[in-house]
């Protein structure tokens, strides 16, 4: 039998993945994208059962599902279908018409930013969701092997960390201290659809009836707040499932060609060593570095996240000629413009340079720069007023909340500055900035006749409060309440760390440091996959699936280990006619020999059935338990 484990390492896509057999199919994709070999034959792979519906588990699991497009239907209208019903109806959109597929208009709603403007956003249909997700599961493994490691946005085990760790590095260890800031005017809304199809082909993607339907995608019409329709030509909507990914793949040959001008130029290659570094094997081009500085190559290294990038240089003369020759490049290669106003070269021995809503500079310590962030100005004032407002409503609750729900949006606000903005190195000085405001907020607001309302003690705090705010001296609550407010100041600098170029969720020695592959039977999952169950939804089947790993692949009432997967029986709670879901918390598993105990038979007749199956005292008080939530009486 299996081991059980204390800690199980688990990533949410790729245990899904390893759910519905997909896993292997990834990794295929990604060996062969690696060797450089061309895929034809994808869309058998994207209209697969098993595909479906991992891609209906992977937006389930998002909450913009809940989102309605301009057809007003969601995920949970799609989760109430059979599982056959949907993954035909899926076929059948993609390629039941005789003129190809033809997504829905895509709801656009405009999305205020902090300087005023609005962000165009499209939303598609639930239905053109699903199929997206399809598409994108395929096509990441194929992409992911053809990226750059220098591109940290909207990829699988990459963040905003990772790329500000690359900054510090390349502004203090390699002192690179002339960065080019550059911003692509509107970049979602003017992508080249001709040139991404033709990347995606270059990249090995070369099935036409794929292309074809990703095209459709891309050229879906748009219905605007006014109810007029427009039809595009350029761009890829966000919001769309689909579209960082493309982002990606249209930016890639940018990555590519920074990289080649430098990091990756045959000369640094060849004079390249293999070296151990702790315990990692590591290609040292530093002897080819040497080799290129005394040549007029321009020294420039990239780091991107989504359309932010930043190039960094070791002197003026290096970074003019990078901001005018990648310049030319993005207006030729990609057929987009880099906006002049946003566009600079910033030396920042002198200035701070803006990125990821950091602004980093370095400053000179002991002989050397070492590096100095801060969150950046508008981030800092944005964040301010946004906590001040909600401290507001902690004193005067919006209309249906209580005083306890408003201090739980200001903690999850707290939380988010927090854990983002932590690995700017004065993250203290900047968050105190804003604790002083927010207290005095609190401190007048909530100062009545009878006294202040808030106080130092209060409620208890939970094990993870504890292990994060219970040293300090700035919690407070409000008199009644149990519900701590969160110290903004009460923070920490955390070193950013890196990506390591060794991790990869679509190889098994890539995902070792990561996750942790399923230790049950395979075999299980796959009979429960290719026998759904007949007169239940698709939001059912998928449950079943979670149920199997979440009882450790036991039964609910013996405790014993599923051996044969036709035993498995999925039993709800509380029934269909008496108003109960087919929902997660309304399903358990248990072996079949149990199902008759959970019925509505004479008493004598069930303590027989105990007695044949030897029902212990513990196995009988659970039973109960479920004939009580079945409104049966206990046994």
């Amino acid at each position: 039998m299996p081991k059980e484990r204390k800690k199980v390492l688990c990533m949410d896509a790729q245990r899904h993945a390893e759910y519905y057999g997909m896993q292997r199919t990834f990794d295929k994709l990604y060996a062969k994208s690696k060797a450089g070999e061309t895929f034809t034959g994808l869309m058998e792979l994207v209209l697969s059962p098993d595909n479906i519906m991992l891609a209906y588990r992977n937006i389930k699991a998002n909450t913009g599902s809940y989102t309605a497009g301009t057809d007003k239907q969601n995920i949970g209208d799609i989760g109430r279908l059979p599982p056959a019903e949907v993954i035909g109806k899926v076929r059948k959109i993609v390629t039941g018409s005789e003129h190809g597929y033809r997504p829905k208009p895509v709801r656009r709603k405009d999305i205020p930013k902090p300087n005023g403007k609005t962000r165009p956003l499209g939303i598609p249909c639930i239905w053109d969701r699903l199929v997206q997700q399809c598409i994108k599961q395929i096509l990441e493994p194929i992409c992911e092997a053809k990226f750059s490691n220098n591109s940290y946005g909207f990829r699988p085990n990459r963040s905003v960390e990772h790329a500000i760790s690359r900054t510090y590095s390349l502004l203090q260890r390699a002192h690179l201290h002339y960065v080019l800031e550059f911003d692509i005017k509107g970049f979602f809304d003017n992508v080249n659809h001709s040139k991404l199809i033709k990347q995606l082909w270059t990249m090995g993607i070369q099935d036409k009836q794929l292309l074809f339907v990703i095209k459709r995608i891309l050229k879906a019409p748009i219905r605007m707040p006014d109810g007029s329709t427009v039809y595009p030509t350029k761009g890829t909507p966000q919001g769309g499932i689909i579209s960082p990914l493309l982002a990606n793949v249209v930016l890639n040959e940018l990555d590519h060609w920074i990289d080649s001008q430098w990091t990756e130029h045959p000369v640094a290659n060849r004079y390249g060593t293999w070296r151990t570094i702790r315990t990692s094997e590591v290609f040292d081009k530093s002897k080819g570095y040497q080799k290129m500085r005394n040549s007029n190559l321009k020294e420039m290294f990239i780091v991107r996240y989504a359309d932010d990038f930043r190039i960094f240089c070791r002197n003026r003369e290096d970074a003019e000629k990078a901001m005018e020759a990648v310049t030319r490049w993005i207006t030729e290669r990609l057929k987009l413009e880099a906006s002049p106003e946003k566009t600079r070269i910033v030396n920042v021995r002198k200035r701070y340079s803006e990125f990821l809503g950091f602004k980093i500079m370095v400053y000179r310590k002991g002989g050397k720069y070492v590096v100095k962030s801060h969150i950046c100005d508008k981030k800092l004032q944005l964040e301010e007023s946004k906590l001040v407002e909600q401290a507001k409503r902690i004193a005067k609750p919006a209309q249906g909340r209580t005083q306890s729900e408003e201090i739980g949006l200001f903690d999850e606000m707290v939380l988010g500055i927090q854990n983002y903005y932590r690995i700017a190195t004065c993250i203290s000085l900047d968050c105190r900035k804003i604790h002083r405001r927010v207290m005095t907020v609190l401190t007048n607001r909530l100062n009545t006749e009878s006294g202040c309302q808030l106080i130092r003690e209060g409620g208890a705090m939970t094990d993870s409060e504890k292990e994060r705010y219970g040293t300090s001296q700035m919690v407070r609550y409000v008199s009644g309440i149990n519900r701590p407010i969160y110290p903004i100041a009460f923070i920490k600098y955390k070193t950013a760390i890196g990506i390591s170029t060794a991790v990869c969720c679509f190889s098994p020695a890539g995902r070792k440091k990561i996750h942790d592959n399923l230790e049950m039977d395979a075999t299980l999952f796959a009979y429960l996959r290719e026998h759904p169950p007949e007169g239940h939804s698709l939001e059912y089947a998928d449950c079943r699936l979670s149920l199997l790993p979440a009882q450790k692949g036991k039964c609910i009432v013996s405790g014993e280990w599923f051996l044969q997967p036709d035993s498995i029986v999925c039993h709800m709670k509380v029934p269909k006619e008496q108003g109960g879901q087919e929902r997660y918390s309304n399903l358990v598993l248990l072996h079949r020999r149990y199902l008759p105990l959970l019925t509505d038979q004479d008493a004598a007749a069930l303590k027989s059935i105990c007695k044949q199956l030897t029902v212990t005292r513990k196995q009988l008080t659970k039973i109960n338990n479920l004939r009580t939530a079945a409104k049966l009486a206990a046994i």
